[in-house]
């Protein structure tokens, strides 16, 4: 969809399933939503991470907020946020590209004959993949994002949060935190992607009654912005309890 907006539909029209150009724009797409609404959070992301850090001192939103503002001003909510725009983004595209790439794979693997009976096995396996290799790309940034936000001389930001990071814990110092990264995150990935594919089944089938090649771009929007909300639902309840 963001390929059909920036190229115009008959470029779009050309582009091929599961080639390159394909994957590349799932990947654009990715990484340009996740790392800006990833951004925007940023002020909520600092307050939180303090508040884990030390629950005595930043007891709830509303004094959290005020001992942030007195002591570090108003940018001081805006600490970490490199790690929450690249980090996130580069998490996104890794996602959302990858996702698309392991989904042809597994079904290719599956055989057409079994692709109708497994949806659902493929979907789970395609995000769950996807978010493995994800995690690994993000889990450095956020070790750094973490380490600038919960201690104020660390560094300012990604810069020479990551040099500082690497002289005094190593390479082990930027994963340390990926195997509760991969298990907060992979039931997530799965009940979203499981639920956006099987949401878009059944709106083409049961409410626009027409396959998506026939409809209209401001159509398959429809159905992609009302099966993303509801994927973006299931899988915020999913992560929360997870």
């Amino acid at each position: 969809m963001i390929y059909q907006c920036i190229y115009g539909c008959s470029e779009a029209e050309r582009i091929r399933m599961f080639s390159p150009r394909y994957y590349a724009a799932c990947a654009l797409g990715g990484m340009f939503s996740a790392g800006t609404t990833h951004l925007l959070t940023t002020p909520l992301d600092m307050l939180k991470v303090n508040m884990q850090v030390n629950p005595a001192k930043y007891r709830n939103i509303c004094s959290g907020l005020g001992v942030i503002l007195r002591e570090q001003g108003p940018a001081g909510l805006w600490k970490g946020w490199g790690g929450k725009l690249f980090g996130y983004g580069v998490q996104g595209g890794c996602r959302f590209g990858l996702y698309e790439y392991f989904k042809k794979f597994y079904c290719d693997a599956a055989g057409p004959d079994k692709v109708k009976h497994q949806k659902t096995l493929i979907f789970l396996a395609s995000s769950a993949s996807a978010q493995l290799i994800a995690d690994v790309a993000l889990c450095p940034f956020e070790a750094v994002k973490v380490q600038v936000q919960t201690q104020p001389r660390f560094a300012k930001g990604l810069v020479d949060g990551f040099p500082k990071l690497y002289s005094t814990e190593g390479c082990s110092g930027f994963y340390k935190g990926i195997v509760p990264l991969w298990c907060r995150n992979l039931p997530f990935a799965m009940m979203m992607f499981s639920t956006f594919e099987h949401t878009v089944d059944f709106l083409y089938q049961n409410v626009v009654q027409k396959q998506k090649i026939e409809c209209s771009i401001m159509q398959q929007l429809g159905v992609t912005c009302t099966a993303g909300y509801m994927a973006g639902t299931v899988g915020c309840k999913e992560h929360r309890c997870s």
